[in-house]
């Protein structure tokens, strides 16, 4: 891979990737991080590369624009909390403190990504915990470990041996979006497939999902835009 630069206001970060298997140049944009792919032959130059962004700059800018800017989780920054947002405030004593629109995060500036992160991780593995639960015992079926991960490509996973994962920016979510998550894994306890058989047992466990899934479909990758920094 290489990087290249599209010149403008802002300037657009390019990254380039060859493949074999490619036959023309081609354009992607992740949702998850406004990351720019151009993807070329490998006999291609890279001019040709940067001409062919060029052509589709108007395209490319306005997909960034409609993902929204990154948000650096800063003193005076906001963050969603179970779907609300709230404003960061400077916090005193000890602990992380969330109330009335705001969460209060003490110790150093530079370290706020750092304290807020490990309190939502703490918040995200006992909401999930709690549904996860409530969820099993319904299904009459018990999970084997539970773990948290930040995840880019899917939001949880169920393994064969009943291991259930969650991506904890769940948490800034709505909660019945989380709680729509933890259903659908816990349902891959005994249908580990997306058969209509799987979908009756959603349905079974949590009920009508068709707005939760919506959510995550139209507003999922938003949930990657706040940056912790080094607290990942």
């Amino acid at each position: 891979m290489s990087e290249m630069c599209l010149a403008g206001d802002p300037p657009i970060p390019l990254t380039l990737r060859r493949s074999s298997r490619a036959r023309r140049i081609s354009l992607r944009i992740s949702q998850l991080d406004g990351r720019v792919t151009l993807t070329l032959p490998q006999r291609v130059p890279q001019r040709e590369a940067l001409a062919f962004a060029r052509e589709k700059e108007p395209w490319i800018r306005r997909h960034l624009a409609a993902r929204g800017p990154d948000v650096d989780i800063a003193i005076g920054a906001r963050v969603p909390v179970g779907g609300q947002l709230c404003d960061i405030v400077q916090g005193h004593g000890r602990r992380v403190v969330l109330s009335n629109g705001e969460v209060a995060v003490p110790g150093a500036p530079d370290r706020v990504g750092r304290r807020l992160v490990g309190h939502l991780k703490t918040l995200a593995r006992a909401r999930f915990a709690e549904a996860s639960d409530t969820y099993a015992a319904r299904l009459g079926h018990s999970y084997t470990a539970l773990t948290l991960r930040d995840t880019r490509s899917r939001w949880g996973s169920c393994t064969a041996d009943g291991r259930l994962m969650y991506s904890w920016r769940l948490i800034l979510a709505p909660p019945e979006v989380l709680d729509y998550v933890a259903a659908h894994e816990v349902a891959h306890l005994v249908e580990m497939n997306h058969s209509p058989a799987f979908w009756a047992e959603v349905t079974r466990l949590y009920g009508d999902y068709a707005a939760p899934r919506k959510w995550l479909r139209t507003h999922g990758s938003e949930l990657h835009r706040y940056r912790f920094g080094a607290a990942k």
